[in-house]
This record gives C-alpha cells, structure tokens and sequence, in this order.
C-alpha cells in the first residue's frame, strides 16, 4: 500500500518536532551532582581572566544570572552577605553574568544591585551552556575537589546556601586558610 504525500510528510514532520523536543530536554538536563564541574574561563568586569581551575582547592559556588532578572536581583542581597560571611575562609562565589548586555551594562548593573564578588561576563553563553543552564537564576555549590555537589534552581537564601556550605568547607584540604 502507497503512502500518500500528505501523510509522509506529516510523519515525517512528527518525528521531527519529537527529535527536536528530546534534543532540547537533554539540553535543559542540569550538571548532574557528583560529577566534575564544567570548565570555564572567562573575564571579569575588570577585564581579567579567571579560570574555574584556577579556583581548585576552595569551594566555589557559581551564581548564574541575567541584569534584567528580578529573581536574580532579588537573590543578589543574599548572596552578597553570603560572600562577607565567608570571606578569609576557604570559598569563592563568582557570579556568572548571561544575557546581560555590553560590559558596561553590567559594571552599572552589578555596582547598583551592591555585588561585592567577582562578576564573570558569559557573553557568548558557552559557560552556561556547559553548565546546561535553561534559565535564570541557578547556583552550584562544586567542593573543593571540582565535583559539583548541589544545584540550586532559581533563587536562593543565603541560610539554605550555608546549610551545603558548611560541609564543604569542613571536607576542604587543611592548607586553606580558614577564619
């Protein structure tokens, strides 16, 4: 029996949109916990490299937002006493900015929202997109071994950051300097 046109083409069409929308599901899939983190150097807002390797040895958590992200904004207070409270002591926040407009954009941005840690520019996305990331705000705890050990999807508190913070910087090597 011959298949009509319309038909093959509407099959055809069907298997399309399912390859499509499984493609974008496993895109979407974040950084699985326990595994290493994704490699990423990019520049800060004053123009210097920084490298996650470079960072090995601390636990780091990667703050990923956008300039015109309220959940993101409303985060940053939290995150800025998060960083004061554990400043001296074996950990690192950089905030990872995406979509967020030129350089200057988001010096003006991150200087009116008061962030005091480093701010990354993630300009062509490839650190988000290694980390998997579908939107807007997401946080990852990743220890000081490199491994990521939780992900936080969209804002966070600064008590529920300390809380798998706290153990992180206990299991850190003793040659940190620790407060």
């Amino acid at each position: 029996m011959r298949m009509k046109p319309w038909l093959r083409f509407a099959l055809l069409a069907l298997v399309a949109v399912i390859v499509a929308e499984l493609y974008v599901r496993q895109r979407e899939r974040p950084v699985p916990r326990g595994t290493p983190a994704p490699e990423f150097s990019l520049l800060d807002t004053d123009g210097h490299r920084v490298a996650l390797s470079s960072l090995r040895g601390k636990v780091v958590a990667v703050n990923f937002w956008a300039t015109w992200c309220g959940p993101c904004r409303d985060e940053i207070p939290d995150l800025v006493r998060l960083y004061l409270a554990n400043e001296g002591k074996c950990f690192e926040l950089l905030g990872i900015a995406s979509e967020s407009g030129t350089r200057d954009e988001v010096v003006a941005a991150a200087r009116r929202l008061g962030i005091n840690y480093p701010v990354l520019l993630d300009d062509e996305g490839r650190a988000g997109d290694a980390f998997h990331i579908p939107g807007y705000p997401r946080t990852f705890l990743i220890d000081a071994d490199g491994h990521i050990r939780t992900v936080f999807e969209g804002a966070v508190e600064r008590a529920e950051v300390e809380r798998a913070l706290l153990p992180l910087l206990a299991e850190a090597p003793a040659s940190c300097r620790r407060a």
